[in-house]
């Protein structure tokens, strides 16, 4: 899967364009939430040396968030690598260059926007609004009802 290949598939499955925030690297694209602005996917392009990789040519690659859990085991495939200039614990890095799958990618993916999406906790009123003297209204407050 390549770069382009890529930002055409988040935009018909997430409805999102790409941003472009940074004037010194204006290839680099940030794919957001729509909900709370969360990063999702970053496509980079690097030289491949910064991934541990032999030479110095650019390799486009994706950022993604992962469940930390999953990260030692992914790492050991081909073409997965700790994440570039981000969190190492919870991102990795994805080479766009045909060696991880594009159903892994995918996947992958869909992992990270499910990640970064919104929670019911991030939706809640501030808890000096949710908190009453009166024990009724408090326990009405701490009703959780699932984000659509």
């Amino acid at each position: 899967m390549t770069r382009t290949e890529l930002a055409q598939y988040i935009l018909e499955t997430y409805s999102t364009e790409p941003d472009y925030p940074w004037l010194k690297s204006p290839t680099f694209a940030v794919f957001r939430q729509s909900s709370n602005r969360k990063w999702f996917a970053l496509i980079m392009d690097i030289p491949r040396d910064k991934l541990g990789l032999p030479g110095t040519e650019l390799l486009d690659i994706v950022n993604l968030k992962c469940d930390p859990l999953l990260i030692g085991s992914l790492r050991r495939m081909p073409g997965i690598f700790p994440a570039y200039h981000m969190n190492k614990e919870s991102w990795i890095s994805v080479a766009l260059d045909g060696t991880v799958p594009e159903e892994q990618i995918k996947m992958l993916l869909d992992m990270s926007y499910a990640a970064t999406k919104s929670t019911v906790w991030e939706k809640m009123p501030p808890r000096s609004s949710a908190v009453s003297t009166d024990s009724h209204t408090y326990r009405q407050n701490l009703i959780i009802t699932p984000v659509n």
